[in-house]
């Protein structure tokens, strides 16, 4: 009986001081740690740090890593909700090629997905296309000619060239680049042909005539998008390569500072004036619940699993 009671002293006691511990959070500058600049994630981290510091009362810092050390660092990290990381599909594609010192599942609490859009398919002017079926036509006519830039392995980048030669029975070459922002530039400067780009990244150079867009990469147009067409509407039905990004906490985090962190996240997703500035990046705000994005990642995981079989997508 004394060793029941002194067990259920001791849990009530962690109970209390977590609760208490949540109640003061935050008391210090929390860090959210990211890729390196020029992805989808940066972008996000950089939009959504300012304001979400600002209703914390404490300044939120954004922490570029490269790519490959980013989920193993904030799985170990101290799950007391001061180091974040903001996310998307390559953590959960790449640990389906190679292996990996986290697990997507286990190893952290999901706060909220911060957006699910398109990527889009843009070439250089140079090239003499105007549409996915003309670019088709070009890559069949030279096979392995058109160089398509990506960062890292697993990312949207790579792994919708994959699913595009899936789609098409066409071979495109790929050029690996250290992250997403180096490969955009290859394309600017013409060393690569295409780029499944994030929104985020391209669409202010398709603005301004640097880079043409053929074609989103979701099965339907975006809201934010709607003059371009989809690539499942331009031809190769049921195509749908949609990166996603959110905010992620270690495990064990306690459930009281992930909800306060949900709570400050959806308000500044609601913010009409960030909602304006995402949308003018091609950029559907989300704002789901930890339970609800934790369910879509589960989703997301065997979706990919099953591409990056077909694919024979492989690590760098």
């Amino acid at each position: 009986m004394f060793s029941y009671r002194f067990i259920t002293t001791a849990l009530l006691a962690c109970a209390a001081a977590g609760i208490v511990h949540a109640q003061n959070y935050p008391v210090r500058p929390i860090r959210i740690v990211t890729a390196t600049p020029g992805g989808g994630n940066d972008y996000l981290a950089r939009i959504v740090a300012p304001p979400l510091g600002a209703a914390l009362g404490q300044q939120v810092i954004v922490d570029n890593r490269p790519s490959r050390l980013v989920g193993g660092l904030v799985a170990r990290a101290t799950p007391d909700g001061y180091t974040l990381v903001v996310g998307g599909g390559t953590m959960q594609s790449v640990p389906l090629m190679e292996t990996v010192d986290y697990d997507l599942l286990a190893d952290f609490a999901p706060i909220s997905q911060l957006e699910r859009s398109p990527n889009v398919l843009v070439v250089h002017p140079s090239l003499k296309v105007s549409t996915v079926a003309e670019l088709v036509a070009l890559a069949r006519a030279k096979p392995g000619a058109l160089l398509y830039a990506t960062g890292g392995s697993g990312g949207s980048l790579h792994l919708g060239g994959e699913m595009f030669m899936l789609a098409t029975n066409v071979k495109i070459s790929r050029v690996p680049y250290k992250s997403t922002g180096p490969a955009l530039l290859g394309l600017l400067t013409n060393e690569v042909h295409m780029v499944f780009a994030t929104t985020g990244g391209a669409m202010a150079h398709v603005r301004d005539g640097r880079l043409k867009a053929l074609g989103v990469t979701t099965a339907k147009r975006s809201s934010t998008l709607p003059d371009v067409a989809s690539i499942a509407e331009s031809g190769l039905k049921g195509f749908d390569v949609a990166p996603w990004f959110g905010i992620l906490a270690p495990a064990k985090t306690p459930p009281a500072i992930v909800a306060r962190l949900y709570d400050e996240i959806v308000k500044v997703l609601r913010d009409p004036g960030l909602r304006e500035r995402l949308a003018r990046d091609g950029v559907d705000a989300a704002g789901n619940t930890a339970k609800e994005f934790g369910t879509f990642i589960r989703v997301e995981m065997d979706r990919w699993a099953k591409a990056v079989k077909e694919s024979g997508a492989k690590a760098d």
